[in-house]
């Protein structure tokens, strides 16, 4: 156990009387709001079925901490903003991570930097691919019903890189060495089915259609009437995940880029859109859609192009679609496409929420783990989030559903939402400062373990929601299957 060394300190700025700072020898942490994930956690088993596809060959007489600590004690640190291995040469002896994972708070202290280093380098290319099953299982299982459609975003994120990490590489549009991490998230619950981590350089659609193509078979393996509809920006606009979606009979909405041919198709559309905007003052947007074929394809595909004048100037963005829809409504094909803006919200909350971007590893296939660490952590926090969720009702009077509202009302909406539901809304840092950090003295006897919190915390109620909806009981999984 750390002691710190005893120490007094005397502040005189109150007037009325001396303020004493000094330690407590009492069992106290700073991250008691843990506990209420680790509660969750034993409900869906993340945790228990991410370290059980691990493969462990350590010889068992000298093994002194499990990998499922090991998972438990980075996994949770992440989601209290301790990404680094340093961090745990601390939190080793904190009550409230004993607790975690499943020791005494009078027990021998957890896993050191050390021990977590060689925990993350012994990772062995088997173990990915259960870890890649082990993300698909947990998604399958959020799920009450069938669903009946899902719509996947695929999007890469940089991540800079800081020393002689392998397969790290400098990129010229980013200005910086780094990797180049791919998700596939779902749009219906945000949680992430599948990860890579691409080298510095690498094209981001490279290996795609084969994730993509695991994928659809794992799930129609278990819901085989779901309808799939994939969404992705230019970076992904290849004759190979075209025809990759097609052969697996998917919906696609990719980004491509604006050509000479495409401006030319649009020019006329533009110029109406600008005179619209200079006759009214009002932004515009029109829409057009044609068949278009590419030197490097081999057949026509359905083009959706938009032209905006507003106060900012004009603009011009064109996708590739097969949706049916998209022949009647183009617009709204499109519209459906830009929803993709979502998903990179959710990267941004993997990436600088919780720290994805933190692969210090010097080997390739740790930072990988790394990597998968945190896309642990951050989907135990979106199944919390919607496990807690509390969104407030829908206005009454208006003329069309909250799914459809549009421009100012759609805003107005979004901040009643996050103004009355702050955790099921919450970002990370907002988790952490309503719920994660919180201050609590730990007690052990021979019958029981007890966490006292201050009566006097402003989010205690936040607290015990969230207790509560750890202690529901949960839903039973659906069957799974195995391609």
């Amino acid at each position: 156990m750390v002691s710190q060394t005893a120490f007094r300190f005397t502040l005189d700025f109150l007037t009325s009387k001396p303020i004493v700072v000094e330690p407590s020898a009492e069992q106290v942490s700073s991250d008691a709001g843990l506990l209420s994930f680790r509660q969750f956690d034993e409900r869906i088993g993340l945790t228990r079925q991410f370290a059980e596809a691990l493969s462990d060959r350590r010889n068992v007489g000298y093994i002194g901490h499990s990998f499922l600590e090991m998972t438990r004690m980075r996994v949770y640190g992440i989601l209290a903003d301790y990404a680094d291995q340093n961090d745990h040469d601390v939190l080793r002896s904190d009550p409230i991570f004993k607790l975690l994972c499943e020791r005494s708070i009078e027990d021998d202290d957890l896993a050191s930097q050390p021990t977590l280093s060689r925990f993350e380098n012994a990772i062995d290319v088997g173990s990915f691919f259960r870890l890649r099953d082990m993300l698909l299982d947990q998604f399958i299982a959020s799920f009450d019903k069938p669903p009946r459609q899902l719509t996947l975003d695929i999007d890469p994120f940089d991540d800079p890189t800081h020393g002689q990490q392998q397969l790290t590489f400098f990129h010229g549009y980013y200005d910086q060495y780094q990797y180049l991490p791919r998700v596939i998230t779902c749009a219906e619950n945000d949680l992430v089915l599948s990860v890579c981590l691409l080298h510095g350089t690498a094209h981001p659609a490279l290996g795609a259609q084969d994730d993509i193509a695991y994928v659809a078979r794992r799930l129609r393996a278990v819901w085989p009437g779901v309808r799939i509809h994939l969404r992705g920006d230019s970076g992904f606009g290849t004759p190979a995940m075209y025809e990759a979606c097609e052969g697996l009979e998917m919906e696609y909405s990719i980004g491509i880029g604006m050509n000479a041919r495409l401006k030319k198709y649009s020019d006329s559309l533009l110029k109406q859109a600008l005179s619209q905007w200079e006759a009214t003052g009002q932004p515009q947007r029109l829409f057009t859609a044609f068949w278009y074929l590419a030197d490097s394809w081999p057949a026509q595909r359905w083009v959706v192009l938009k032209c905006e004048a507003n106060s900012q100037g004009t603009n011009r963005r064109a996708i590739v679609t097969n949706r049916a829809g998209a022949k009647v409504l183009p617009g709204a094909a499109y519209d459906g496409y830009a929803d993709r803006g979502e998903s990179e919200n959710r990267n941004k909350e993997l990436k600088t929420g919780l720290l994805a971007d933190r692969l210090s590893d010097h080997r390739y296939f740790a930072n990988l783990f790394r990597l998968y660490l945190h896309t642990a952590a951050y989907n135990l926090l979106v199944r919390v989030r919607r496990a807690v969720t509390d969104p407030p009702p829908e206005p009454s009077g208006e003329a069309v559903p909250v799914e459809a509202l549009a421009g100012r009302q759609r805003r107005h909406w979004h901040n009643r939402r996050r103004e009355r539901d702050p955790l099921g809304e919450g970002q990370p840092c907002t988790w952490r400062t309503r719920l994660i950090k919180v201050a609590a003295r730990v007690r052990e006897s021979t019958r029981r373990v007890v966490v006292e919190l201050s009566a006097s915390w402003p989010y205690l109620n936040h607290f015990q929601g969230f207790c509560n909806a750890s202690w529901s009981p949960l839903r039973p999984p659906q069957t799974q299957a195995n391609p």
